[in-house]
């Protein structure tokens, strides 16, 4: 496909673009991937992301929202509610927008090195 231009790791990740021709068909739902690029025919099941990035987020969504709840703490001492009603759906789109750019990037960059598992005979090993 000559005509096609593989994007950058940062517009596929940020922008959920297939790593081959850039289209805009990785995610089929929120964090879900497609089961292939409806342009390209690129095959996204073969590629194994693994939950990297949900381990990742978890750490730092969970300092974010805690320096966060601190700062408003001692800035203005608001009423428990507040906390609830503006550091909840922070969370979950910073959680949610996180985890698509994560795994978008992972499978980039597995998709530009051509990484996967290793499938030798088994009698290398020792």
């Amino acid at each position: 496909m000559p005509d096609m231009a593989e994007p950058g790791l940062v517009p596929a990740a940020l922008l959920g673009l297939c790593p081959r021709c850039g289209a805009r068909d990785l995610f089929a739902g929120l964090a879900h991937f497609a089961p292939r690029c409806s342009t390209c025919d690129l095959d996204f099941a073969s590629f194994n992301v693994g939950d990297g990035p949900a381990a990742f987020l978890t750490f730092f969504v969970g300092a974010l929202m805690v320096g966060l709840a601190g700062w408003m703490a001692l800035r203005w001492d608001p009423a428990w509610w507040v906390y609830v009603l503006v550091l909840t759906p922070l969370g979950l789109g910073v959680t949610t927008w996180g985890l698509r750019a994560g795994k978008a990037a992972l499978l980039a960059a597995e998709y530009r090195r051509r990484a996967g598992e290793y499938r030798g005979s088994g009698s290398d090993l020792p």
